[in-house]
């Protein structure tokens, strides 16, 4: 592991963690307190971000490794935030909203997934 790794990776780290705030912080002066909208589009977005750039790296651009870990590692790894899903997750059980708790789960797996599917495709059709 070298310097230049770790650095990369932090500095990515620290753009995404910025980006995350920024956009929740947004969404968040618009969208109901009961339910973690900002959290699901955080990790959708952040998905999509990360098939899209899967595609870019293997069709049109071979970046380097630290490149790659400051953007997938450091950028999408901070941006996006499970342990932030997970404890939404136990603050609606926790409030007996068993229903919008389970179609959290749901649409943030089902969108997530479809989401990095999306980019993926997408940049596949752009590149191609």
């Amino acid at each position: 592991m070298s310097v230049k790794m770790l650095f990369s990776v932090a500095f990515g780290g620290a753009l995404g963690a910025v980006f995350r705030y920024a956009l929740m912080s947004g969404i968040g002066h618009f969208t109901h307190a009961g339910f973690p909208y900002a959290t699901l589009i955080v990790n959708v977005t952040g998905s999509f971000a990360l098939g899209a750039l899967i595609e870019i790296m293997a069709l049109s651009w071979s970046p380097g490794l630290e490149m790659r870990s400051f953007l997938v590692i450091g950028v999408l790894g901070a941006f996006t935030t499970f342990s932030t899903f997970s404890q939404d997750v136990i603050f609606l059980i926790e409030r007996g909203q068993f229903p919008s708790a389970g179609g959290y789960i749901a649409l943030s797996v089902i969108l997530s997934i479809a989401a990095l599917f999306a980019g993926m495709a997408l940049f596949r059709q752009v590149l191609a």
